[in-house]
């Protein structure tokens, strides 16, 4: 397989760095440029400067922090380096930015990763940097990979340094800091937030790595369906995206060589490796799932899901949403419709249905995926299973008909506002009873405006919670009614 994979130059290091390793900008640079071709696709991929780098926009314009750290000493402008916190999911191109800053110019780059440095380690380099700030006016970047597993004694030994300047911390989590990185050390530096890549980035990511000479070098070729299913199966992981691919591409190349080589020749050379869907199946051993995120499938699938739950069809559901989650769909498309379902279809029939459905959008949102799907199937198993109930829904859409048909005209007197000079003279709140004064804090009293007194929007069923709900109900009516 090396004529498929053989791109880049021998190096000692792959890929730049030891579990706790110095390595100057020089070092750094051969590392980064000069993968082994035995790398890792991921690995002879990493981009060189900003302008490769796939995604995250939002941080990377003209001046912004990432573009003066990666100038190095080519920065210009009264602004030193920032010590940056990247923070975001994995593959999403944190320690890949930590390498193209290391290229910057008279800058001295050290990673450290907080699986196996210690204290002493980072004290270590905070003196190496002193030195080198005081001795030879050289800055030193300092990458702490996984910043979340520090402690709090182990990242407070970065605090003099990060404080003075005596290195520039970029430190990589996936792990929210505010939870995981101590005060003084966040309000040192700026906390930059990276997003998840769009398909249309790890697309492009996958095309690059076909044609590129570090990647396949344009020894293979990418059908449309397994380009779409490996972009499906990353969850917009850039690292995830171009190992499924190295794999991929691994199990074509053997289906040539079992066939004598690779059929036919293109200008006396040979073909390229056709990489189809069938072969990112098996190398990923994950059937491609038929969903178009834009399409039939995007609408059929989410409205067999919702009607699932509606029909208290808890084992259809839990498929419905799998075959979502599998195919790449945004889980938080998918919580939303779940919120939407708890208030619609269960209703005050249990009336915690819709907690817990918020209460696991907001989880989603803060934990993500894989873990998500936990949280996603714990609301569908309570919405599916719960009794249900549409007539809070009914309800307001039979108010909101009465409201476009023109009822409800004027509000009663002793309803309006009172407050305001003058409004007695209209009689604004002559005859308010104060709901608190009476037994039960119910009064009799006209609410609604003339036209629809003795009009139930609200009917509740017998179903759950909306049994009592409907004894109660008819007891309040009847006080408030006179009746």
């Amino acid at each position: 397989m090396d004529d498929l994979f053989g791109a880049g130059r021998e190096d000692d290091d792959a890929d730049g760095s030891n579990d706790v390793g110095v390595a100057d900008s020089t070092d750094a640079r051969s590392a980064a440029g000069n993968a082994s071709p035995r790398s890792p696709l991921a690995v002879r991929m990493r981009p060189r400067t900003l302008d490769d780098v796939v995604g995250q926009q939002h941080l990377l314009g003209q001046g912004s922090p990432l573009r003066q750290l990666a100038a190095g000493s080519d920065a210009t402008g009264p602004a030193g380096p920032s010590s940056v916190i990247l923070w975001g999911p994995p593959g999403t191109g944190k320690t890949t930015l930590a390498h193209v800053i290391a290229k910057g110019p008279g800058r001295k780059f050290v990673e450290l990763s907080a699986i196996t440095a210690g204290v002493k380690d980072v004290r270590r380099v905070m003196d190496q940097a002193l030195t080198a700030r005081d001795l030879y006016r050289t800055t030193t970047v300092l990458f702490l990979d996984e910043i979340h597993r520090f402690n709090k004694a182990q990242q407070d030994a970065l605090l003099p340094g990060v404080e003075n300047r005596w290195v520039v911390l970029v430190a990589a989590t996936t792990e929210n800091p505010s939870f995981s990185v101590v005060s003084p050390l966040l309000s040192r530096s700026l906390l930059l937030t990276l997003k998840p890549l769009t398909d249309a980035d790890v697309e492009g990511l996958l095309q690059r790595a076909v044609t590129d000479a570090r990647g396949l070098n344009g020894k293979a070729e990418l059908s449309p369906e397994a380009l779409a299913h490996l972009v499906r199966l990353s969850g917009g992981d850039a690292r995830r995206a171009l190992t499924a691919l190295e794999a991929a591409a691994g199990v074509a190349f053997g289906d040539g060589d079992d066939v004598d080589g690779i059929a036919g020749t293109v200008a006396g050379a040979p073909a390229p490796v056709q990489i189809e869907l069938k072969h990112t199946e098996r190398a990923l051993d994950v059937a491609s799932v038929r969903y178009d995120r834009a399409g039939d499938q995007h609408y059929d699938v989410a409205s067999a899901f919702i009607k699932s739950i509606r029909g208290s069809d808890v084992d259809a559901a839990l498929h419905y949403l799998a075959r979502m989650l599998e195919a790449g769909e945004d889980p938080r498309f998918v919580a939303r419709r779940i919120v939407i379902s708890a208030a619609e279809d269960v209703g005050m029939a249990d009336p915690t249905a819709l907690q817990t459905a918020v209460a696991a959008a907001q989880a989603v949102q803060l934990i993500g995926m894989p873990e998500g799907r936990i949280i996603l199937a714990e609301a569908v198993v309570h919405l599916a299973t719960a009794p249900k109930s549409n007539a809070a829904y009914m309800g307001i859409n039979q108010a909101i008909a009465d409201v476009r048909a023109g009822l409800g005209n004027g509000i009663p007197a002793h309803l309006r506002d009172a407050h305001y000079p003058g409004s007695k003279q209209l009689g604004h709140g002559a005859g308010y009873k104060y709901a608190h004064d009476a037994p039960h804090a119910v009064a009799t009293q006209q609410y609604p405006p003339d036209d629809l007194v003795g009009r139930n929007y609200y009917q509740p069923t017998a179903n759950g919670a909306e049994r009592d709900i409907a004894t109660r109900l008819e007891r309040l009516r009847k006080i408030i009614r006179g009746q």
